[in-house]
């Protein structure tokens, strides 16, 4: 079992959004794994990283994610910093990887730069972001099959994109 598509990003990428859309435009099942560390460990990711810190997070969402990868055949979106893992990259190869890419003023306005988002929480949340996103974009494009900007397109159009990419007009895979 494999899913059909894996999608990876920066928090305001669409991860979510976009993954929930493919599923049902392929007609598979939809995973998200924050929703699986959150029913997992029965607290939300934030008091997870507040607690227990963020390598016993990434341990985590490590372990989550390599379970959603055997068990998952449908749209599987992985938490934003998941491939920062090697492991992770490394179990990601030969499936369908989409990277979703997301500039910083168009990411900044998605996610808020709130605090509900550990990483982004202090003093300068804009330019924590900038620097989450000037680490983490070449790992992105190292494990992803597919790049897609989404800063200037809707959700559908983005699946469509993503439909394209991957299967062709026919539904077939690329």
């Amino acid at each position: 079992m494999a899913p059909r598509a894996v999608v990876i990003g920066p928090p305001g990428a669409g991860k979510s959004t976009i993954g929930r859309l493919l599923a049902e435009r392929l007609a598979v099942g939809f995973r998200d794994t924050d929703d699986d560390i959150v029913r997992t460990e029965g607290r939300a990711i934030a008091d997870i990283f507040t607690t227990d810190g963020e390598a016993v997070f990434r341990k985590i969402e490590e372990d989550v994610v390599a379970t959603a990868l055997a068990e998952h055949d449908g749209v599987l979106a992985l938490g934003g910093g998941s491939v920062l893992s090697e492991a992770t990259r490394e179990r990601l190869a030969g499936h369908p990887v989409v990277y979703l890419s997301v500039g910083l003023a168009e990411g900044a306005k998605r996610v808020g730069l709130s605090t509900a988002r550990p990483l982004l929480a202090g003093l300068n949340p804009r330019a924590t972001f900038k620097a989450l996103l000037d680490e983490r974009i070449p790992v992105y494009r190292s494990a992803a099959s597919v790049e897609l900007p989404t800063d200037r397109l809707t959700p559908d159009e983005v699946v469509a994109q993503i439909v394209d990419a991957l299967w062709g007009v026919d539904g077939s895979p690329s």
